[in-house]
């Protein structure tokens, strides 16, 4: 995220002695993107980064991918993969189920109660959007509280857990990049500030308020990382707490976005999938659909044309409000909709004639639009309704 920012201690000149009351020296970490040619920040920490107890193997679950084959559409009914109380002894790390993936991007969900073992993806930023639920997520650049609606954007690498609010559920959908994940080129400068034509700015945005100054010895961390066969785990026990940086300054770090914030871009008609976007990674974008009024134009049609998204599979997840052009499938409340590409989609029957002279739409819905074919995760075989490709042609209401 290309705009600067500074918390906590540090020296007048970077890469010069930064030392502690004591005379003792404080440590310089230079965490940054595409070989240090791109952002970074400098963290300062009380004790070696780098320091190592042990490293043993960690096995980061069932990371398998099932071909979408025979090409269907599929609705997936993601809150049937935490039934009851289950979230109770679920942590948003370790708990997560895979619902879709490829090479560039893999989409999980989780219903989560207990607090998270520390964390570092190191194949990629992670862009997590709190479905419900509060709570809190600490990293080495500090603390963030999150809410329901937050997209909370975690860099590569940057240690972290999740502290869900005791006794109540954080519904966490998680996209995790190959790559890095950022606000759109189209809403950004030549120098990287976002325009004034962008649905959102800086003031939006919310980094972590100070340093946690941690100081536990032999703590366990797990890391996320590539492997001999794709995907791989390890867990460290590290003699010093990761969350012992004093301060930090710089344009990478984690931060939250709310969807509330989201400023809708309309028109007299029907505006394409690219005026809803908010984020972008290597060969993928996130779009969100948001509370606004509709068309305008006496004779428009405010609900979307059927469309063949050639280059792309599209994943919308449904996490509020009333969709409109899915009336009569089933589709709910933490629903997700597959529209793999070769598949001519759109409103089901009846959903055109119903929006005729609407003026406003009341959904929130985040989409995934992926420019190579997605796989069903472990999640997302378990929870296809198996009956979602024939809503088109059979009668709905």
């Amino acid at each position: 995220m290309a705009y600067y920012r500074q918390v906590g201690q540090i020296p007048p000149k970077r890469h010069t002695q930064f030392r502690t009351a004591n005379g003792a020296l404080y440590y310089e970490e230079l965490m940054g993107e595409e070989g240090f040619s791109s952002d970074s920040s400098l963290l300062y920490h009380r004790r070696i980064p780098s320091a190592i107890r042990e490293a043993t193997v960690w096995e980061p679950g069932d990371l398998s991918l099932t071909p979408n084959h025979p090409l269907v559409p599929r609705h997936l009914l993601l809150p049937a993969l935490f039934p009851g109380a289950e979230w109770n002894s679920v942590d948003v790390v370790t708990g997560r189920r895979l619902v879709l993936g490829n090479d560039d991007v893999r989409i999980s969900y989780v219903v989560a109660g207990q607090v998270s073992p520390l964390y570092r993806n190191a194949i990629g930023d992670e862009c997590v959007y709190i479905e419900s639920g509060t709570g809190i997520v600490e990293t080495a650049f500090g603390a963030m509280p999150v809410r329901k609606g937050d997209y909370v954007i975690l860099p590569r690498a940057t240690t972290h857990r999740w502290l869900p609010e005791p006794g109540k559920p954080l519904r966490s959908y998680v996209i995790e990049a190959n790559g890095h994940i950022a606000p759109p080129k189209q809403y950004l400068s030549r120098f990287g500030q976002l325009l004034e034509h962008a649905p959102y700015c800086e003031r939006d945005l919310h980094g972590p308020a100070g340093p946690l100054l941690s100081e536990e010895t032999d703590v366990e961390v797990l890391v996320k990382h590539r492997g001999p066969n794709g995907i791989a785990g390890t867990r460290y026990l590290v003699p010093h707490h990761p969350f012992d940086v004093v301060g930090w300054d710089g344009c990478l770090y984690p931060y939250t976005f709310n969807i509330s914030d989201f400023e809708p871009i309309t028109g007299r008609v029907h505006q394409p999938p690219p005026v809803h976007q908010v984020f972008e990674g290597n060969n993928f974008v996130i779009c969100n659909f948001v509370p606004r009024k509709v068309d305008y134009h006496p004779l428009s049609v405010p609900v979307p044309y059927y469309h063949s998204n050639v280059d792309s599979d599209e994943v919308m997840f449904y996490c509020g409000g009333d969709y409109e052009a899915r009336k009569g499938t089933g589709i709910g409340q933490g629903s997700i909709s597959l529209h793999p590409g070769g598949h001519a989609h759109g409103p089901q029957p009846g959903a055109v004639e119903r929006s005729l002279g609407k003026e406003f739409f009341d959904e929130l819905a985040v989409m995934v639009d992926t420019f190579r074919p997605l796989q069903l995760g472990e999640g997302g075989v378990a929870s296809d309704d198996g009956v979602y490709a024939g809503s088109w042609t059979r009668a709905t209401s």
